[in-house]
């Protein structure tokens, strides 16, 4: 038996070895005995009952809740060369009788179902016609009223397993199940002596990070552009969230789509599967996004707010790095998230008991939130761990932070909350301490307030985020509602009379990503065009895991690629002999993918024709361009201008003309960040119909040079 199931997980899944906990959960199977397996997300649950369903005599029934998720398996199954097929309700039922009679006749090993199909008299009764094997239960928490997407449709599937002629194997599976849930799962699914296997949930290759206080979109702007190209989700907690920095991250130019269940299922389906197929970087969702999306890649999750519980963020969080890869998960949490919770719990149409569990968990997740210990660690133990290190050393509360001492910044701010009464907001609050100009200011009198610019020497957004930072300490409370307002909260008082010092960690964000090797970027185009070619998502030809192995070792022949993970025979046939030629070209002569280039050829913009190549490489340059070459090499566009004895406006237009074309520049060196922000606020709220407004409505010290600059940074066309 050992060898049988060694040869078929070779042959149509590519392993040759297990991940943690994967044999045990699989012999048990094989076994006949009934199981229940809690393992994390990317921890290989799928395997341990798509690998007995080859092996056992018959069908395997596999329960899941969603159709997202039995499609991409079951094609990801079938281009294995595994037969497998689903019924939803999204198949006629002449289509449904006509898979069940495949079913029947042994044509299928797989067959995928949702719950609410186990109530049908007429689906049963052309059931009862196909000898099962094995029931599998996927996402088996949804059982339990204590976990964190209960679903009344899973209450029938234990009734339904009793009523059966020739009750079959059953195993359940879920990556995030609480000692009580896993009572729950076993009680109410009426599991016979089950043999029961708990992997640890934790997940080394995971970065977790919490970032209290900061300006959230202004952090996703510089995450996404520091970690080009790399797929990953963004959670926020309304539609209204969701569409705000869809909108946001679309004027920057990101690849970019939403999903919330405000959009039509064509729409959200369409932007799924670009997200699925590498055409969109990221995805802007609300939580309705996720559960089944079965993306290998995914590089890093960012929560724009805070989750109501542990479980929910666990699991969404568990969705970047599911091939084993570095990955970072990233809550950025403010203390209004608190309120927007508790508002989604009351007003909910949950229970009077659910909205108790419900305000349990959310205290959990709160105190995830404060905790000055590891993060991995909490998260361990809320899931019933012992056997842990109190430290993990990969996660923003172990390392990567500064430790920083702002009780002067705190009290100048609780100074200034208090003598404006306590009756205003953050950004209000923020422009008296920096001794903003603003015509209202003036109108209220604050400008004669001692506290009157006395944190001048911070701009007005860092302020913000400070002010935000003391909320998540919960020395300052923000109101909820259309218009927040700061208070002062008890804590607040020892730190104003001097008898408490406050002392903030600041983590530092994740370093920028380094470009990845020519070699790892050549394959993965190659798969990408592969997959476009079938239909299919790129990490189903290969996960990214497998095309780093390959940049690694370089297989060279059939024998060697074979010993690559997730290389099998039934993939090898199909995708193989592409991928073994394009680096046999590579062993063979480097150059021949990467060519080193001169500093212009390497900058010139793709749709450059060869004779303009020429002319800027060979001959005289163009004025523009020689510009351009000046600034790159360090002059600045004083210097350049008098150098040149040109007018600083035609430097400028030099600069403007170069970046149209497509040259490269240091946009550190031109704009600033935060003069940037407010173009760009100030653009979505005028529009970019004429430059004139935009310039009218900002500040004097931003031109219309760096307005133009910020335009051509963001992709931005005047309409």
């Amino acid at each position: 038996m050992e060898l049988q199931i060694r040869k078929a997980m070779k042959r149509y899944f590519g392993y040759e070895a297990y991940k943690p906990g994967q044999e045990a959960v699989i012999k048990s199977i094989l076994q006949a005995r009934d199981t229940l397996g809690v393992m994390p997300t990317g921890g290989g649950k799928s395997l341990c009952y798509q690998l007995p369903a080859l092996l056992l005599p018959g069908l395997t029934l596999v329960i899941s809740p969603l159709i997202a998720l039995m499609k991409d398996q079951v094609d990801a199954l079938n281009d294995q060369g595994v037969a497998a097929s689903f019924i939803n309700s999204s198949l006629e039922p002449d289509e449904v009788r006509y898979r069940l009679y495949q079913a029947s006749r042994g044509r299928c090993k797989l067959l995928y179902v949702a719950p609410e199909r186990l109530a049908s008299e007429h689906f049963n009764s052309l059931l009862d016609k196909i000898p099962i094997s094995l029931v599998a239960i996927d996402e088996a928490h949804c059982i339990s009223q204590w976990g964190h997407d209960f679903r009344p449709s899973y209450l029938g599937i234990g009734s339904w397993i009793g009523s059966m002629q020739k009750r079959p194997i059953v195993a359940a599976f879920t990556a995030t199940a609480t000692p009580k849930v896993r009572e729950d799962i076993i009680r109410l699914l009426a599991l016979k002596d089950p043999q029961v296997f708990v992997n640890s949930f934790d997940r080394p290759n995971l970065r977790w990070m919490l970032m209290k206080g900061i300006d959230r979109e202004r952090f996703i702007n510089r995450y996404l552009r520091e970690h080009p190209d790399q797929p990953g989700i963004i959670y926020a907690a309304t539609r209204k969230e969701v569409d705000s920095l869809f909108a946001e991250l679309s004027v920057r130019s990101f690849k970019v789509g939403k999903y919330h269940a405000g959009m039509n299922s064509e729409e959200r389906n369409h932007n799924q599967e670009l997200f699925i197929h590498d055409e969109i970087q990221v995805i802007v969702a609300t939580n309705a996004f996720g559960l089944g999306i079965d993306k290998s890649n995914v590089r890093f999750v960012i929560h724009n707010n805070m989750p109501r519980h542990l479980e929910a963020y666990y699991q969404e969080a568990g969705r970047a790095g599911r091939d084993g890869q570095a990955a970072d998960c990233i809550l950025l949490y403010h203390a209004g998230d608190i309120h927007i919770q508790k508002y989604l719990i009351e007003n909910g149409t949950l229970s009077r008991e659910r909205k108790v569990v419900e305000h349990m968990k959310l205290k959990s997740m709160i105190d995830y939130c404060h905790t000055p210990g590891c993060l991995r660690a909490y998260i361990l133990s809320y899931f019933g761990e012992r056997d842990f290190k109190s430290e993990c050393g990969n996660c923003g509360n172990c390392n990567d932070y500064i430790v920083r001492d702002i009780t002067i910044e705190a009290q100048k701010i609780f100074s200034c909350v208090y003598r404006m009464r306590q009756r205003y907001g953050s950004s209000m609050v923020a422009s008296v301490l920096k001794g903003s100009q603003q015509k209202r200011i003036y109108q209220l009198g604050f400008h004669e307030l001692s506290t009157y610019g006395i944190m001048s020497n911070l701009a007005t957004e860092d302020i913000i985020e400070m002010i935000n930072l003391l909320a998540a300490e919960e020395y300052l409370t923000i109101t909820a509602g259309k218009y927040p307002i700061v208070k002062l909260t008890s804590k607040a008082a020892p730190v104003l009379r001097g008898e408490k010092r406050v002392i903030a960690k600041f983590p530092q964000p994740p370093e920028s990503v380094s470009k990845e090797s020519t070699i790892f970027q050549a394959l993965r185009s190659l798969r990408k065009t592969i997959a476009r070619q079938h239909g299919i998502p790129p990490y189903v030809v290969f996960p990214d895991s497998t095309l780093r192995e390959m940049c690694e070792r370089l297989p060279l022949n059939r024998e060697d690629m074979l010993r690559i993970t997730g290389v099998g025979e039934i993939r090898f046939e199909r995708y193989g002999s592409q991928f073994l030629e394009l680096i046999q070209k590579y062993v063979a002569d480097p150059e021949s993918i990467e060519k080193e280039k001169s500093l212009v050829r390497r900058l010139l913009p793709k749709d450059v024709t060869d004779k303009k190549k020429k002319s800027n490489i060979a001959g005289e340059q163009p004025s523009y361009l020689i510009t351009w070459m000046q600034f790159q090499e360090g002059m600045s566009l004083e210097e350049i201008s008098q150098e040149r004895e040109m007018r600083p406006s035609t430097v400028q237009e030099h600069l403007l003309r170069a970046v149209r074309e497509g040259y490269e520049v240091d946009w550190d060196r031109l704009i600033n960040r935060h003069q940037e922000e407010q173009v760009l606020r100030t653009a979505r709220e005028l529009g970019t119909s004429g430059l004139k407004p935009i310039k009218k409505a900002l500040p004097a010290e931003i031109d219309y040079f760096t307005i133009r600059m910020v335009m051509e940074k963001n992709g931005i066309r005047p309409s």
